[in-house]
């Protein structure tokens, strides 16, 4: 059995979907994990990295084919901090800045017969501090699936819409770790 680590940002925009059962090939950057990933995962849990992943740096000769016989989500506790943004400091430097009560202005475009869809930047800055060897694993069925195959929860339409606190810990998803049975 190897197991593979999976950075969060890089799959998060590319890398094909997979689920337990599944056979697959990733390049290996490296099979000794960096420090950072040491200090984030922390010792119990990196101690059981085989192997990083990486798709973004080209191509690698050392390679994990298998089978995946289990998915784990890689969650690690966050303090976010929030402040609102102000022209020049996070929001485009023309932007005006809107009173607490108003809305940032939006950008509105039109989709055809009589669809519009408008979006706006948030009216804040988010800073996210790791909080060293706080990571947590919990079984997934696999990685970039759809929505409908995912078993995670949506946020609420008052979480999304509601002012978040100035500062909060939270969980972020920090990547994947993937067992594979190799072949």
């Amino acid at each position: 059995m190897t197991r593979v680590w999976l950075t969060g940002w890089e799959w998060a925009c590319c890398g094909e979907a997979f689920a337990v059962g599944d056979d697959v090939d990733f390049g290996i950057e490296t099979r000794t994990p960096r420090p950072t990933l040491a200090e984030a995962l922390g010792p119990v849990v990196v101690a059981t990295v085989d192997a990083i992943e990486s798709h973004h740096e080209g191509e690698f000769d050392d390679r994990v084919r298998g089978r995946v016989v289990a998915v784990h989500a890689v969650t690690q506790e966050v303090i976010e901090r929030r402040s609102l943004r102000h022209p020049g400091h996070g929001a485009p430097p023309a932007t005006v800045m809107p009173s607490d009560s108003d809305e940032w202005p939006g950008n509105v475009r039109e989709l055809g017969n009589g669809v519009y869809m408008e979006s706006r930047p948030s009216r804040y800055a988010i800073e996210v501090v790791p909080i060293a060897g706080m990571a947590l694993l919990r079984p997934a069925r696999g990685v970039r699936l759809s929505a409908a195959q995912q078993d995670e929860t949506l946020p609420t339409i008052e979480e999304l819409t509601s002012d978040p606190p100035p500062e909060r810990r939270a969980r972020s998803l920090a990547g994947w770790l993937i067992d594979i049975d190799e072949q």
